[in-house]
């Protein structure tokens, strides 16, 4: 069910980490400034009713926590409340124990919910608890909607070496699977940090469990790359000053391919674009679920280039 507004689809596309500046399957960690940490916008009313809607099917459809976590939930609780107090007031009234948002109002101080439930209420973000165990890192609290292929149940109380076993080349045992044990074994509370992951989609759905990898739906409608959506997360990595868990936040944003297309760099990011997808091996191309995809949208990015290109010399 597509959630996001006309108004969504025909803006300039906020973030585009396929411009060549966020290399595919890295790492990519950067430096985050703490006061970017979350980015509210005018879709914010059309998230939190979308993450509304799934909990009434089934809370434990977005959010799973083990016990011992409530600390480290609250912990989350307060700093987002903190961060959306002092950088974002516009957005987010405090009202006694409450906080508006435009149609929506948050109880936070409401303890029959747990605290990461009430976290995620707040902000178009999902948001994820990870923490040190002698097993490496492990998923332990979760308020998830709009997961990108995968289910929380499958990941909740996992390490990431077995949450990243389906990702090429993070698989356990990898120089990738290690290198990220050692940076959330080094990150600072003082300096959150930041990376980018993309995907192209037949729909702007924001909540997508379904894994894409394996062979094409054969009843499937035939793929259109001009009606496809590039789906970005933008993810960030803060480590608690208290419990010393990590707070894992993915927040995701999905672009019509023709609002990619009408952008005033549309040559030089179609041309990057079909420039990451033409790299990808065999397996990440598996991964993406672009086995269907791939040469018809790269076909479209070098179409667009090209014609951009002429264009521009003709002037």
């Amino acid at each position: 069910m597509a959630v996001l507004d006309e108004k969504s689809h025909t803006r300039k596309p906020i973030h585009t980490p396929y411009d060549g500046s966020s290399k595919p399957f890295a790492i990519g960690l950067s430096p985050l400034d703490p006061d970017r940490w979350i980015e509210p916008d005018d879709d914010l009313g059309i998230y939190l009713a979308e993450k509304n809607r799934l909990a009434g099917i089934d809370r434990n459809l977005v959010f799973r926590a083990e016990l011992g976590t409530e600390d480290a939930q609250r912990e989350c609780l307060d700093l987002l409340l903190a961060h959306l107090a002092e950088r974002h007031g516009a957005t987010h009234f405090r009202a006694g124990s409450h906080v508006e948002l435009g149609a929506h109002r948050v109880d936070v101080a409401d303890g029959t919910l747990p605290p990461l439930y009430r976290a995620g209420l707040l902000v178009q973000d999902d948001l994820l608890i990870l923490r040190r165990r002698e097993t490496g890192w492990h998923l332990v609290a979760a308020h998830v909607s709009f997961p990108s292929s995968w289910a929380l149940d499958d990941k909740i109380g996992r390490p990431m070496e077995e949450i990243h076993a389906p990702v090429p080349g993070f698989q356990a045992g990898t120089r990738n699977a290690s290198l990220i044990n050692r940076i959330f074994d080094n990150l600072q509370a003082s300096q959150p940090v930041e990376r980018w992951n993309w995907s192209i989609n037949r729909t702007d759905d924001l909540y997508l469990p379904k894994s894409k990898s394996g062979p094409a739906d054969p009843v499937a409608p035939a793929f259109e790359p001009l009606k496809s959506f590039v789906r970005i997360e933008r993810q960030t990595l803060r480590c608690l000053p208290l419990s010393g868990d990590i707070v894992f936040t993915i927040r995701i944003y999905s672009d019509p391919i023709k609002a990619v297309l009408a952008h005033p760099n549309s040559a030089e990011l179609a041309s990057k674009f079909a420039d990451q997808l033409e790299a990808l091996n065999d397996d990440q191309v598996l991964y993406k679920g672009l086995i269907d995809k791939k040469n018809a949208f790269v076909g479209l990015l070098r179409g667009a280039s090209a014609q951009e290109n002429v264009a521009l010399t003709e002037i």
